[in-house]
């Protein structure tokens, strides 16, 4: 099953796209008297038995056009709207571990996002005036289904809903300003995610998956998830014995090489207003977001330290 989330009157709603049409679920709901999950993270809870009544009701609905959209008339939300938590793994590919010149790490190097980082398909981002080493990070984007602590690494994937995918966006200057990554990755509109959310029974083994970045028309990641050091299952597994994970935490598994932190120095041409960048994973489509100017800061404002 693929889900979308799109604005409705200013709020989220969830959408689920059957071939090139998108089911408005609240309004389907409404007129057949339904009481499927309405809501991204209901779905996400209620897992198999959530999709199979969604599934239901779009079998209702589809001789009804009035409660069909297409793709070119929404505005796209994120895909998941109010995950608890944002769970990061760092250096988890091997190849970009060795454009990086870092070791492989023994275990996995874990850091957070916060909700303000969200935004959706389509979406310009504002690059931060704080920044001038903006970098794009293509990432597949794990969604836990059900309540995980504790989780053997054979059952681990049994607690996933479904996959997403995600541009952890990375300001380089702000992430090494201090040991703590946290700065540079957690600026409003750091986390593009969607298009869709896609079940895991249709996405399958999410270590054998074909992931891409494109800026402006040029392929700058091209790589596959069976480069992970840790696979899917295992950052499951090991984050589950440290914390509980709830229905709705997303876990962004690490990027390939292809960064522009990856590059020479000399060669290092960060994001720019005006770039376009596309991310594609196999199985869970294109995110596609535009970058522009931040708008001018209130005339008082002032820079710490200056």
């Amino acid at each position: 099953m693929k889900t979308i989330t799109f604005m409705k009157a200013d709020v989220p709603a969830l959408g689920l796209l059957v071939d090139d049409l998108i089911l408005d679920v609240a309004a389907a709901a409404q007129h057949y008297n339904s009481t499927v999950a309405q809501h991204d993270m209901q779905l996400i809870a209620g897992g198999a038995s959530a999709i199979g009544q969604l599934e239901a009701l779009a079998l209702q609905a589809q001789s009804n056009p009035e409660l069909w959209l297409q793709e070119a008339d929404i505005v796209w939300g994120p895909s998941v709207t109010r995950p608890n938590k944002l769970i990061c793994v760092g250096l988890n590919y091997r190849k970009h571990a060795d454009e990086t010149n870092a070791a492989y790490p023994e275990y996995p190097i874990l850091f957070n996002k916060f909700n303000n980082t969200l935004t959706g398909h389509k979406h310009d981002i504002a690059i931060p005036s704080v920044t001038s080493q903006l970098d794009y990070e293509v990432e597949l984007a794990i969604v836990i289904g059900k309540e995980a602590k504790y989780v053997a690494y054979a059952d681990a994937l049994d607690y996933v809903y479904g996959y997403t995918i995600v541009n952890d966006l990375s300001a380089r200057d702000l992430q090494m300003r201090t040991p703590q990554w946290l700065l540079g990755k957690t600026c409003d509109g750091f986390s593009p995610l969607g298009p869709y959310l896609v079940s895991a029974d249709e996405v399958g083994d999410p270590n054998q998956l074909n992931v891409r970045t494109i800026v402006n028309g040029d392929v700058r990641q091209d790589s596959n998830t069976s480069d992970m050091i840790f696979n899917c299952a295992e950052i499951v597994s090991y984050i589950s014995q440290h914390m509980t994970l709830t229905p709705g935490d997303v876990i962004l598994t690490g990027t390939p090489e292809g960064v522009v932190l990856g590059l020479p120095e000399a060669e290092r041409v960060f994001l720019q207003p005006g770039d376009e960048v596309v991310i594609e994973i196999e199985k869970l489509g294109r995110l596609e977001n535009r970058f522009v100017a931040e708008p001018d800061k209130p005339a008082n404002w002032k820079r710490i330290g200056s």
